[in-house]
């Protein structure tokens, strides 16, 4: 069992940065995958970002690439999202999620439907 924790989330205007905090407990796996979805009100969910838990792979939506970057702290148990360069359309409840068996390609990392473990989300609203 994983339980994880989000946090970081707030109002920023568009242009700004915030950084989310993706807490985990429990047993985890230096080859679990890590992450990080977003749903928009009356959208579907979309794939932001993901890493494994040791640190050695990342993959990001396009919609991010070169403005947002996930990382961990295994000391912590802890993955962020760093976010800069916000934009409107990133309004959405942000969570974390974990994959116990992953597989490494895009199409699947992407996938919500991959992952085993998620949290409660946080808010991030970025306005114009």
């Amino acid at each position: 069992q994983v339980q994880l924790v989000e946090s970081g989330g707030g109002s920023v205007q568009a242009g700004g940065s915030l950084r989310l905090s993706c807490a985990a407990s429990g047993r985890i796996i230096n080859n679990y995958a890590v992450g990080w979805f977003r749903q928009a009100p009356g959208k579907e969910r979309e794939f932001v970002a993901a890493i494994r838990w040791r640190g050695d792979f990342t993959y990001y939506a396009d919609s991010v690439q070169g403005r947002f970057t996930i990382s961990r702290d295994n000391a912590k148990n802890t993955v962020y999202l760093q976010m800069n360069r916000l934009r409107t359309e990133a309004t959405a409840v942000y969570c974390c999620a974990v994959d116990e068996n992953p597989t490494w390609s895009g199409t699947r990392l992407s996938s919500a439907g991959e992952y085993d473990y998620w949290g409660q989300g946080t808010q991030v609203t970025v306005s114009s």
